[in-house]
């Protein structure tokens, strides 16, 4: 047993004081004669015996009660078995990402989550709540209630190493303690180095009962016919036996179609035919799981010219009006004598198509294009030369030529995950008929081949930007160095080439992402150009390029929709954001990796325990009451014994 104040109990000299008074009788008795005591004489004796008794108890309890009152002012407790973390500092780490929309057996797992919290959290508890998107240091339950109340779901995934990163960073004198309540979809051992075993994380993990969810992943552009688009909508399902789900087209907040998508398999794809123009809206799905990824909103520009220039000779170049057609594109051949410059900076892609030399004008030229986001495509001549090349493509990115070899190779493989054939093919292709060239570059790139030969040389690469691409061939493509002109894949490799980045197709931006958006507007140098929603507008980071901006997003908006792009305010172009959907599989909750860590049931508990294991025992209440008991002892005493 401890004392709060242990001075007190030199009070304890003064129960000498009662001693002395029962002690030393301070009343003297005077004798008086009576005429015949014989008769009294048993009655004295007897009288004289209880009141000896009653003398010894009323000390005791005087006694009993003098030392109860000292003892309870001195404050005695019993010291609690944690009682060296008793000062520690409370973090409470809470995820607001789209999985916890799960349901468990309470509901929402956020929104109990959150209700657990206002309602066991102890008034006078002060902690530091951090969630995906807000901080609040050094408060307490009634300074953060609101902010509770109103917590949204968090386009940002749950990132634990980011957030232990900041307390870490938020320095205290004290230990910590850490609460952690997430449902683990998404954790990884990597996201767990940050959590140092000094910190002894404690984590409370809800549970959902309902794990099957379908997610809207992606549409595109699947036909372009001469009125129509043709557009699929991917959709994915993850758990077992799900129920037909129905599907809708929105054009703005007009239905356009409506059908009912069966999941056979885990990912499917729906075809629905629209109209050939502008078209703002979003696809939706109803079903019993995640709400935040059942709708897809997306954005399709009125269809424009795509303007190319190739440079070279005439009879090199004909395979490329025969792809870059007038319905799409607007397309030109120059020689290099017959080039006007002024034109190149008109344009959305080049094609140096096997120039023997490329002068240093447009050297200069073609590399301010690039920075303003036009796209660049290089077709190496067979008498080109390497140093003239390689101080032309130094220009981009780390990329060399080095000798010519006279060998004929096929062209065996296709990276199907380069953007440039990002979503062309709807399966991977493994058996088609080779293209082959006779004479062919060595090139040395730190850049992912697109098409690479039998011995896994480089056939066909791309230096990217943030806003444009630089795609260069390792050979010359015409007929009598190459059949790659009658092969299948030169439409929808040039095609992918020149469109990289142009805003003809899907417009359907993920939220987060810092790739740049470039927008055809012709501003000031002072002009703004801002994004506006139904509830939401921010100003984007932007940069003027000529007759295009770059827009980088960063993480705004915060919440998925369709948003229009406004010069003051002069309609420039409709743009649709979504969420991530790396949140959608619930089955990849990932609490095995807690084995080593301490795991706590509910937030009732977390406060139980800690109430428990450091609160000390007070127990000066006791003698308080004790002391009570013996004064009442004391008044019965003196009443009720003669």
């Amino acid at each position: 047993m401890h004392f709060k104040h242990p001075e007190i109990l030199y009070f304890l000299f003064l129960l000498i004081v009662p001693i002395l008074v029962h002690l030393f009788q301070l009343r003297r008795f005077k004798k008086e004669y009576f005429t015949n005591v014989r008769f009294l004489k048993a009655l004295s004796i007897q009288t004289r015996k209880s009141s000896k008794i009653k003398k010894w108890l009323l000390l005791a309890s005087r006694l009993l009660l003098l030392a109860f009152i000292i003892i309870a002012f001195a404050q005695p407790f019993f010291e609690s078995k944690d009682s060296k973390n008793a000062n520690n500092e409370l973090y409470i780490i809470l995820d607001n990402s789209f999985s916890m929309q799960a349901k468990g057996k309470k509901g929402e797992l956020l929104k109990r989550a959150v209700q657990e919290l206002l309602e066991e959290t102890p008034e006078n508890v002060n902690f530091s709540l951090l969630t995906n998107s807000e901080n609040y240091w050094n408060t307490d339950i009634k300074s953060v209630r609101g902010a509770l109340q109103n917590l949204k779901y968090s386009a940002t995934p749950f990132q634990l190493d980011n957030i232990m990163a900041k307390i870490k960073a938020h320095k205290s004198a004290f230990k910590n303690d850490i609460v952690i309540i997430t449902d683990a979809v998404g954790l990884d051992e990597k996201q767990l180095k940050n959590s140092d075993a000094t910190d002894s994380p404690l984590f409370i993990i809800p549970k959902a009962e309902q794990k099957n969810n379908v997610s809207i992943d992606s549409v595109f552009i699947n036909k372009t016919l001469e009125n129509f688009y043709e557009i699929s909508v991917q959709i994915s399902g993850y758990g077992d036996d799900f129920n037909p789900i129905p599907i809708s087209l929105y054009n703005e907040k007009k239905l356009i179609a409506k059908t009912i998508a069966t999941l056979d398999t885990k990912k499917k794809n729906l075809n629905f035919t629209i109209p050939k123009q502008a078209f703002h809206g979003y696809f939706s799905i109803v079903d019993n799981g995640l709400t935040y990824d059942n709708t897809l909103y997306f954005s399709i520009s009125k269809a424009k010219k795509t303007n190319i220039i190739s440079i070279g000779e005439p009879s090199k170049s004909n395979f490329l009006s025969r792809i870059y057609t007038s319905e799409e594109f607007n397309f030109s051949n120059y020689t290099l004598s017959a080039l006007d410059y002024n034109k190149l900076e008109e344009q959305d892609a080049i094609v140096l198509n096997e120039l023997d030399e490329i002068p240093q004008a447009l050297a200069t030229t073609l590399k301010s294009f690039v920075e303003k986001g036009g796209n660049l495509i290089v077709i190496p001549s067979a008498i080109s030369s390497i140093p003239n090349m390689n101080s032309f493509i130094s220009n981009f990115g780390k990329l060399t030529f080095n000798s010519l070899e006279n060998r004929e190779k096929l062209i065996t493989k296709i990276n199907f995950n380069h953007p440039i054939f990002n979503s062309v093919f709807e399966n991977k292709v493994t058996n088609f008929q080779y293209p082959k060239t006779k004479n062919s570059f060595v090139i040395s790139s730190s850049s992912p081949a697109a098409l690479s030969y039998e011995d896994q040389s480089v056939f066909l690469t791309s230096i990217a930007n943030s806003v444009s691409a630089v795609a260069i061939f390792a050979a010359p493509i015409n007929i009598e160095n190459s059949n790659f002109q009658q092969s299948p894949l030169i439409v929808p490799t040039f095609y992918k080439m020149a469109m990289n980045n142009q805003n003809n197709g899907v417009n359907a931006l993920i939220i987060g992402d810092n790739n740049p958006h470039l927008t055809e507007a012709s501003l000031n140098k002072d002009a703004i150009l801002t994004v506006k929603g139904l509830d939401e507008q921010f100003i984007p980071i932007q940069q003027i390029l000529n007759n295009k901006v770059k827009m980088t997003f960063n993480d705004y908006p915060e919440q998925a929709g369709n948003f229009r792009i406004y010069n003051k305010k002069e309609w420039i172009e409709n743009i649709s954001f979504n969420y991530n959907r790396t949140e959608s599989d619930l089955a990849s909750a990932n609490d095995n990796i807690l084995s080593d860590y301490k795991t706590i049931e509910s937030i009732p508990s977390l406060f139980n325990t800690l109430q428990t294991d450091r609160t000390d025992n007070q127990i000066w209440k006791w003698f308080v009451i004790f002391a009570l008991l013996f004064l009442i002892t004391e008044m019965a005493i003196i009443r009720f014994v003669k």
